[in-house]
């Protein structure tokens, strides 16, 4: 029977082989919680590289399509024209319209005569008037010495009236003269209009790149009848990307918006793209299915968006991805 001296020294041997035990598996277990290599600040969460997508399509015209440039998985410059549709139509359109200007333009150019003529003629109807009131004053008052008839003086107070009505009537066609050059102007401001909005519209028949991008997908084919809301090409914006990931609520409460990230992929061993956290969902939802994380699965988690720096186009969408994030403590 051992003596309690013994019993306790091999109790004590036991306590410390435990604890070297627990100090070196320590790495291993963290590892299997926050992820390779990462202290206790840190939360390593993993998902897939998504980047803004765009869905092309042309505008205002319907037209079979007679042009398209790339295939699916080119990059494409903004602006690079990516498809046309045929634009007889448009054209023809914009032809007629362009006639159109051209004779509301002769129009003015009578209407602003017709100005011209009618304040020529009120111009003659004023000095005419003029004379004529001179005439029958001076009969007037030869009229009471007797030197001209009753007759020569009513004759010549009628001309004086009748050159006032002319002068009446001539002012109003003066106006209306003026008038027809202010319509004349509208229709040719409205021709004009019309011209701009033929070159807008036939400019839709060109389909270009907003931005500059990689081709995702192209959903038309040569001969199809393109139109408004009929997708032609779906695009991705590598300049913006972003890593869809999912976290822990227990973690929640230490990861901030804006709060630095630093990301690796697969493809790029050894390399660490710089991002942000970017967006926090404010409800939880089941873990998806195809999400594997660092952290024990729990059954609600929240899911977040890393905005990741990609000048070099190197991040793909599609491309599983892992990002650590800084933990925050509870008084930041």
């Amino acid at each position: 029977m051992a003596s309690p001296r013994r019993a306790i020294g091999l109790a004590l041997a036991v306590v410390l082989a435990v604890l070297v035990l627990a100090v070196w598996l320590w790495p291993a277990a963290h590892r299997l919680v926050f992820g390779t290599g990462q202290a206790l600040n840190h939360v390593v969460v993993s998902g897939n590289i998504e980047a803004h997508q765009s869905v092309l399509s042309f505008t205002a015209v319907q037209a079979p399509i007679t042009s398209l440039a790339f295939d699916e998985g080119k990059f494409v410059s903004a602006g690079t024209v990516l498809a046309r549709v045929d634009d007889s139509l448009y054209r023809k359109q914009l032809q007629i319209d362009q006639a159109a200007l051209e004779v509301a333009q002769q129009q003015v150019a009578v209407a602003r005569s017709n100005l011209i003529a009618a304040k020529s003629t009120v111009e003659s109807d004023v000095l005419d008037l003029a004379q004529k009131r001179r005439d029958m004053a001076r009969d007037e008052g030869q009229l009471a010495s007797g030197a001209v008839s009753r007759q020569t003086y009513d004759l010549a107070r009628t001309a004086a009236g009748q050159s006032a009505s002319a002068l009446a009537r001539d002012q109003a066609l003066a106006n209306v003269a003026l008038t027809n050059v202010g319509l004349t102007l509208a229709n040719v401001h409205a021709a004009q209009a019309k011209v701009a909005l033929d070159r807008v519209t036939l400019g839709y028949t060109t389909l270009r790149a907003p931005f500059s991008g990689v081709l995702a997908v192209r959903q038309a084919e040569l001969g199809e009848l393109a139109g408004p809301g009929v997708a032609i090409f779906t695009i991705d914006d590598l300049d913006h990307v972003w890593l869809r990931a999912y976290v822990n609520e227990q973690y929640l409460g230490a990861v901030r918006l804006g709060e630095a990230a630093q990301v690796t992929a697969d493809s790029y061993p050894g390399h660490v793209f710089q991002g942000h956290v970017g967006f926090i969902a404010s409800q939880a939802e089941f873990t998806p299915k195809t999400v594997q994380t660092h952290a024990e699965r729990v059954t609600l988690v929240y899911r977040i968006r890393i905005d990741i720096d990609n000048p070099t186009h190197a991040l793909l969408p599609g491309m599983p991805a892992d990002a650590s994030i800084a933990l925050l403590s509870p008084g930041r």
